[in-house]
């Protein structure tokens, strides 16, 4: 029988031009970037000179900037703009205002979940879809022409900067003037940023405070390196009186507070209700969307599995790379970890699982098996996760 054996050959990611630097990657390599993922075909930062755990404290008590311009955004504009984006989610865009970012589940004709996108209402015929890990400009490109739509559709020279932490409030303040506090969560405004108009939101895929600055490259103006550049050295000059750090997306922080990450957490094989989206339809909507026959049959037959949280025991877990087995007290397969680690703040390990719904009770007992070859003991919680 063939073994798996795991290589101690270390490895680099090969860049081309497929895999898209930022204006930001000279200035987070100069951070000292240990390591990098790939999403919609451009880099993200997932490491700097210390371990998850001091990045996760560190996190929790100051500020800290973040390069995700991965966040690719579609921008749908045009007269039929507000019919499109409405076509692909089932929330109901009805009262959504100009200046608002709404979360929106994307889902296919078979009801699977293709994205999880924040939606940026920007004027009444101009969205943005700030996108996870899939192709929606193709989705949506495909939706018009099928259904010859007047809009039109692109990728913008956009290129979001996260100011994440307790202390992001006043960092953001000290450059942008004191009305940037009185911004609401899931709201977004236009500032003033050297001559240039740039939207910042209140928003961040972390558990802490924070913002998203979407830099807009004005390339009449300025090279998109050279301003990305120089964004990021004022916040960072700024930044140092509230011990500002680099960072990226922190798992300990994102799977306590149950943040959901595409492709690795659900997939097109899960629908919005195994993911407990089901509060951003709640309301049963009048609106035609893609999907919604076969949501409709799922809402009325049941799901046989829920995303849960999983808390277990022992020491710390190994990198989740690939999926825990989850089993029940009598041994049977109930689910997998597909997002798992430690948590200092919980003193257990934790994870997200997609669990049979005989078994989503939260502190029903199960078992945990882990890459070392440990059986964990463990009960199934609510999310987020609380102490």
């Amino acid at each position: 029988m063939a073994s798996l054996i795991h290589s101690k050959i270390k490895t680099k990611l090969n860049m081309s031009r497929r895999i898209r630097r930022t204006p930001y990657t000279k200035r987070v390599e100069e951070c000292g970037v240990t390591d990098f993922t790939v999403v919609n075909h451009m880099l993200l930062p997932k490491g700097f000179q210390k371990s998850v755990e001091d990045d996760y404290w560190h996190l929790n008590e100051y500020v800290q900037l973040w390069d995700v311009s991965c966040q690719r955004q579609v921008q749908i504009s045009g007269p039929d703009a507000s019919l499109l984006v409405q076509k692909m989610t089932p929330r109901s865009l009805k009262n959504m205002e100009t200046g608002k970012c709404f979360y929106i589940p994307m889902i296919d004709e078979n009801a699977g979940m293709i994205n999880d996108p924040v939606l940026l209402k920007l004027d009444d015929d101009m969205f943005w879809i700030s996108i996870a890990d899939s192709d929606i400009l193709l989705w949506a490109k495909g939706i018009a022409v099928g259904l010859n739509l007047n809009v039109n559709i692109k990728e913008p020279d956009v290129y979001p900067l996260a100011v994440q932490g307790p202390k992001a409030e006043d960092l953001m303040a000290s450059i942008f003037g004191e009305d940037i506090r009185k911004l609401k969560f899931f709201n977004f405004k236009v500032f003033d940023f050297l001559g240039t108009k740039q939207i910042i939101a209140r928003s961040g895929y972390s558990n802490q405070d924070g913002f998203e600055i979407y830099f807009k490259c004005f390339e009449e103006y300025f090279d998109k390196n050279e301003m990305g550049e120089k964004i990021w050295d004022i916040i960072w000059k700024a930044g140092k009186e509230f011990n500002i750090a680099p960072g990226c997306p922190n798992l300990i922080d994102r799977i306590e507070a149950g943040l959901l990450s595409y492709g690795n957490d659900f997939t097109k094989d899960n629908n919005p209700l195994e993911c407990n989206l089901e509060k951003y339809f709640k309301n049963e909507s009048e609106h035609d969307y893609i999907g919604k026959k076969a949501l409709k049959k799922i809402k009325i037959n049941g799901v046989q599995q829920r995303l849960k949280g999983i808390m277990f025991e022992g020491n710390n877990c190994p990198p989740c790379s690939i999926p825990f087995p989850v089993y029940s007290k009598n041994k049977k397969i109930i689910g997998k970890v597909t997002s798992g680690i430690y948590s200092p703040k919980l003193k257990k390990n934790i994870g997200l699982s997609m669990i049979l719904n005989e078994f989503c009770e939260t502190g029903t007992e199960v078992i945990v098996h882990t890459p070392d070859s440990k059986l964990r003991e463990g009960i199934v919680s609510s999310l987020p996760f609380k102490k």
